[in-house]
């Protein structure tokens, strides 16, 4: 680990216990005043931390966001867990579940297919909003206003001949994933794979996650992927069912 984050992790380390003031810090720290407060700076401009009228630190308003989406993510990853297990041996295939985190969507959970093939997606990793199953629900699911910045600000990285690289296809591709209430990734982000997901929502019917089956075109095409949507959306409602 860098010298620079190990200090920034104990000045958080620290701000947890309790306001500090910078003298207080750097006693902590063992260092010199001018080395904390430039990671203090920092800190605080991204929200880490906040410093009050008298000079003294506290933890600031991004770790409160962070805390709730880790929260979050915690709860629907152990619900959904023995519900993708289910899927998982059911279906003999891939199962992702996704979540957002800061803006982007990240898979929290991934059971291999029973076959010997394996995909490039891990957990931890950001699944693409344009061509991905999981991507799509949760990016339809998103406030209007968010939804359209977000159309806006993407890359639309061509991954292979079928990926959805113009704003307008994508903005009617999330309209039918709201209106069916589901997603499809036909070898948009791997070629020779399909995908279909389904969302996950709590008791207010807001969007929590995403649940998919991705399947390689060699063992199902993709008509007979979409035979597996039943159990797919079986299973959402199952572990929407459960968070509730």
């Amino acid at each position: 680990m860098s010298q620079s984050l190990g200090r920034a992790l104990q000045i958080l380390t620290s701000l947890g216990e309790g306001e500090r003031s910078l003298d207080q810090l750097a006693a902590e720290l063992g260092v010199h005043k001018t080395t904390v407060l430039r990671l203090l700076r920092t800190m605080e401009a991204d929200r880490f931390v906040r410093r009050d009228a008298a000079h003294r630190y506290r933890l600031g308003s991004r770790l409160f966001a962070l805390a709730d989406v880790a929260r979050e993510q915690h709860v629907v990853r152990e619900v959904a867990a023995p519900h993708l297990r289910a899927l998982n041996q059911k279906t003999g295939q891939t199962v992702h579940l996704a979540a957002w985190e800061n803006g982007e969507v990240i898979y929290v959970d991934k059971l291999d297919s029973v076959r010997s093939v394996r995909m490039y997606s891990q957990i931890g990793v950001p699944a693409a909003l344009h061509c991905t199953a999981v991507g799509k629900v949760l990016l339809a699911a998103q406030p209007k206003r968010r939804r359209e910045a977000l159309i806006e600000s993407l890359e639309y990285h061509e991954y292979t001949p079928n990926t959805i690289t113009d704003p307008d296809r994508l903005r009617d591709e999330l309209d039918t994933v709201s209106e069916r209430g589901w997603a499809q990734d036909k070898a948009e982000h791997e070629a020779f794979i399909n995908c279909i997901g389904a969302p996950l929502k709590d008791s207010t019917g807001r969007v929590v996650g995403a649940v998919s089956l991705s399947v390689p075109d060699v063992l199902l095409n993709y008509e007979q992927v979409l035979e597996l949507l039943p159990e797919l959306l079986a299973t959402a409602h199952a572990i929407s069912a459960d968070y509730n």
